[in-house]
């Protein structure tokens, strides 16, 4: 089963489950995890292939949900659910297949859509660094920065890095055979009819106004919402509007 990072303890109010983004972990949603605990329990994953969970032969999005249902089961959900971009895409399909799940959904700057760019080249820089010799992650640093070309996400990526054993804690490989998967959504006939949430980055462009016909037709009940001054990673560059925004749904 997925690794699990649990704050808080159980109440009244319904838990919540994070599903973190491509090259993330559950430890990168500590803060906001903890903050939100003060009410609910909050359980943050490490998604497969990532961090401490296991590393598995696929990443499609019918596998991924199918690990946060396992896990869903074990905490005897259902729980309100938020994803962000791969995770949120992950929470999407697991809600369309397994609704009995998901009490709500929040889905973090993401659409049910497939999309052009690709991820391929961080792959590529990662799978360059020579970890033989690193001993601290500034050493792994100034081997990414000149291979990536948004210096912003090099730190991110670090958080990744297992200095001590000289390992990614990311199947890279996995990661690039899946891509197509990663990049795309499956095809579902089904729709989720529980309150959901689409919150995005206002400075974002990963989900378009045409992209809400297909989203209502998957999800109905969807509102929508965007946090200004925020892009892609809205959770990180502004927290607590992040943070706002999702207490005032899940209240």
């Amino acid at each position: 089963m997925l690794n699990m990072i649990e704050h808080g303890v159980r109440t009244e109010a319904p838990g919540l489950l994070i599903a973190h983004g491509l090259y993330g972990s559950g430890r990168n949603w500590g803060v906001i995890a903890k903050r939100l605990s003060d009410t609910r329990h909050v359980v943050a994953v490490d998604m497969r292939n990532h961090g401490a969970s296991d590393w598995q032969d696929t990443h499609s999005y019918r596998d991924m949900a199918g690990d946060l249902a396992e896990v869903l089961e074990t905490l005897e959900g259902p729980y309100d659910v938020l994803g962000h971009s791969m995770g949120g895409k992950a929470a999407m399909v697991l809600a369309l297949t397994r609704p009995e799940l998901v009490n709500r959904l929040v889905v973090a700057d993401i659409a049910p859509v497939a999309y052009a760019h690709t991820q391929i080249h961080y792959i590529k820089a990662m799978q360059a660094v020579d970890l033989s010799g690193i001993a601290k992650r500034s050493d792994a640093a100034d081997q990414l920065l000149p291979l990536v070309d948004n210096p912003d996400l090099v730190p991110f990526f670090l958080q990744a890095l297992d200095v001590k054993n000289k390992r990614w804690l990311l199947n890279l490989d996995v990661l690039e055979k899946d891509m197509a998967h990663i990049l795309g959504f499956p095809d579902i006939s089904t729709a989720y009819e529980g309150k959901t949430l689409f919150l995005s980055g206002a400075l974002s462009d990963y989900v378009k106004r045409e992209d809400r016909a297909q989203i209502k037709a998957l999800f109905p009940a969807a509102h929508f919402a965007k946090i200004p001054g925020a892009g892609h990673w809205l959770h990180a560059e502004k927290p607590r509007e992040f943070e706002a925004a999702v207490r005032t749904w899940l209240g």
